[in-house]
């Protein structure tokens, strides 16, 4: 026996199942077949089977064809956002996101000649919105604008169906609508009050919604007028786009105005975003303007002028105030007025300035214009003896004064101070040696006086009244011209004659702003006025002593004009008034016109009264009181003393 180990023996296996091949043999050259893998435990003989899993390369190859496919798609999108179209997009989102409006400029303040502000302007809101908030797809319900205007409809007391159709705009891509202009703080803080109640109402309740987010507000500002209606036919007022629409307001609207700014900025929600940055344009403020105005003989002026017309039950009247050395316009008033802060509840045959606007016949205050052309021309002094009959037939027409009276013997001095239209008919026809020539010489002198003319104030709806060129005069009108009949002015124009007489002959084109200060507080004087001699130095002394026998004399027509201390020239006037509505004469206007100190003048007060129904009509009844009230203030207020000197007492009749 060997002491190897025996061999170990070989147990045969289970049998292998034979493939369906397996007895064929292989070709020439063929490789030998591979034995095949132990099949798993399952598949053996015995066992279960098992279904074979497919290869998963060919869905993963599927599903990154997809995945690439989405990602090209991606790619080219965004190089066509980016790159190609990308200044159209962006457009696009700068439109939808940035907001842009106007910063308006602060319109400049009108003053008095002391800087007392008469026109200001204060804080205000122009309340706007963006209709885009106010769709179904913003707050989730059809009637966003319905809601919204309900409640800002009392608020801005504006139609609530205008609010609906604002917020429901036919261009769809309306971004902004403006809801009220220039409202009080007041109005736009119970909006954002409301806003606040229904945003958080909105957070604690699901189903409301708050209908007042697109609603925004830009600062601006609004005219106000703090004396109310004084001054307001000077002033004009402001219409709701922010232009003047009358007056001061609309004649230097360019230079009050400024020159708007501009702000965007970026918004989210109908709310700015803070964090994205905004460009401003700052706005240039209007010019601030100085009006010769004094605004206390304006006050005395228009109370004064108020109470008569109201008393005496007449249309209408204005007082003109007037410094006589300069031309300045110290107070221009008119009753009825109207308030510039309230339009609403403003007359329209109020709004505008009477005072500039009306013509109209002034009557006997024009007799002082044809003594000035008989005194200049040396064909009669004041102590020129005039016969004056009951009745002077003269033309087409039988003349007569207003007091029915036996032949009156008096001078010159005596025609005005009786103002007597036939005294003055027979004066006038000694300007010429025919009626024709005295005709062109009277006309010269009424033209040289302004008469016929605008007064050099530029302002919006002044008439230049009308006087035609003596080859048009009528027949009657020869007669009637020199006395004031037949030709028509302005109250301003009246004064202008007067303050002529008062400043030596020497006409000064009547100013109302003294001049403009600029943003850069910089004043600029207006321009100087232009001077005209009119009559002599001579001449108007002369006149200016006449017209003392007005008011001084007893058998003078304006002794209700006096006052005591001081010397008073003035003229009375009473003339047919024609009817604007008719074009008939119908009533009369009442007029009074004249300076102080006579023989000193540094004030001219014209007053004239329309229309007077109840009590006196004459002019030296309704007027002289007026103009007496208005010159005293007006003397006391710039402090003008009395000049102590004694009157001529230039003798008024003569014995035959």
């Amino acid at each position: 026996m060997s002491d190897r180990e025996p061999p170990r023996r070989r147990v045969p296996g289970p049998a292998r199942p034979e493939r369906p091949d397996a007895r064929r043999r292989p070709g020439p050259g063929a490789r030998p077949a591979r034995r095949p893998a132990p099949a798993p435990p399952a598949a053996r003989p015995g066992g279960p089977r098992s279904l074979r899993l497919g290869s998963p390369r060919p869905r993963l190859r599927m599903i990154s064809l997809a995945l690439t496919l989405v990602l090209i798609a991606f790619v080219v999108r965004l190089l066509q956002v980016q790159a190609v179209d990308a200044s159209a997009y962006a457009a696009k989102a700068a439109q939808n996101r940035y907001v842009d409006y106007v910063l308006a400029a602060e319109r400049g303040e009108i003053t008095d000649r002391s800087g007392v502000a008469l026109a200001t302007s204060v804080d205000a809101y122009t309340i706007t919105a963006d209709p885009t908030l106010f769709t179904r797809k913003q707050l989730k319900i059809d009637d966003g604008p319905e809601q919204a205007a309900a409640l800002l409809a009392p608020i801005l007391g504006v139609d609530q169906a205008s609010i609906v159709k604002k917020l429901r705009p036919a261009n769809k891509n309306l971004r902004y609508v403006v809801l009220a202009n220039r409202q009080t703080p007041q109005v736009w803080k119970q909006i954002k009050d409301l806003k606040s109640a229904l945003t958080t109402k909105s957070g604690t309740d699901p189903t409301t919604v708050n209908v007042l987010a697109g609603v925004l507000a830009v600062p601006t500002t609004k005219r106000v007028y703090p004396n109310g209606d004084l001054a307001a036919g000077i002033l004009g007022w402001v219409n709701a786009d922010g232009k003047g629409g009358g007056g001061v307001e609309q004649q230097l609207n360019k230079d009050l105005t400024g020159k708007d700014g501009k702000v965007r900025y970026a918004q989210s929600g109908g709310l700015q975003v803070p964090t994205a940055g905004s460009t401003e344009t700052p706005a240039v403020p209007g010019s601030d303007v100085e009006l010769t105005i004094d605004r206390d003989i304006q006050w005395a002026a228009q109370n004064a002028i108020t109470e008569q017309v109201k008393k005496s039950k007449a249309d209408r009247g204005y007082v003109i105030v007037q410094d006589t050395r300069t031309g300045e316009i110290l107070a221009m008033a008119n009753a009825p007025g109207f308030d510039p802060n309230d339009l609403a509840q403003a007359n329209a045959a109020s709004l505008g300035n009477a005072a500039l606007q009306d013509a109209y016949e002034p009557g006997s205050t024009a007799k002082v214009m044809t003594m000035a052309a008989v005194l200049q021309e040396n064909v009669a002094t004041p102590l020129t003896h005039v016969v004056v009959p009951n009745r002077l037939h003269r033309g087409d027409r039988l003349f007569q004064d207003d007091v029915d009276h036996a032949t009156w013997n008096l001078t010159l001095n005596g025609v005005l101070a009786k103002s007597s239209n036939i005294g003055t008919i027979e004066a006038a026809g000694q300007l010429g040696k025919t009626q024709a020539q005295a005709n062109e010489v009277l006309y010269s002198y009424l033209h040289k006086f302004g008469i016929g003319t605008y007064s050099g104030l530029d302002f919006p709806g002044e008439t230049k009244g009308i006087l035609a060129t003596p080859d048009k005069w009528s027949t009657s009108q020869q007669y009637t011209i020199p006395f004031g009949q037949g030709m028509s002015l302005n109250a301003l124009q009246a004064a202008s004659v007067y303050s002529t007489v008062a400043n030596g002959g020497v006409r000064v084109e009547p100013t109302l702003v003294r001049g403009t200060k600029g943003a850069d507080g910089r004043f600029t004087p207006a321009a100087t006025p232009k001077k005209t001699r009119v009559i002599s130095a001579k001449t108007a002394k002369t006149l200016a002593q006449m017209l003392e026998s007005v008011v001084d004399d007893e058998q003078g027509t304006g002794g209700k004009a006096a006052i005591p201390g001081y010397r008073v020239a003035g003229k009375t006037g009473t003339a047919n008034r024609v009817d604007p509505a008719t074009g008939k004469y119908k009533g009369y206007t009442s007029s009074f016109a004249g300076f102080a100190p006579a023989d000193n003048p540094r004030i001219t007060v014209y007053c004239a009264i329309q229309n007077a129904t109840s009590g006196s009509y004459f002019g030296g009844q309704i007027c002289g009181p007026i103009y007496k009230q208005v010159m005293e203030f007006a003397l006391k207020t710039l402090q003008v003393p009395p000049t102590g000197a004694k009157a001529a007492n230039l003798p008024v009749t003569f014995t035959p």
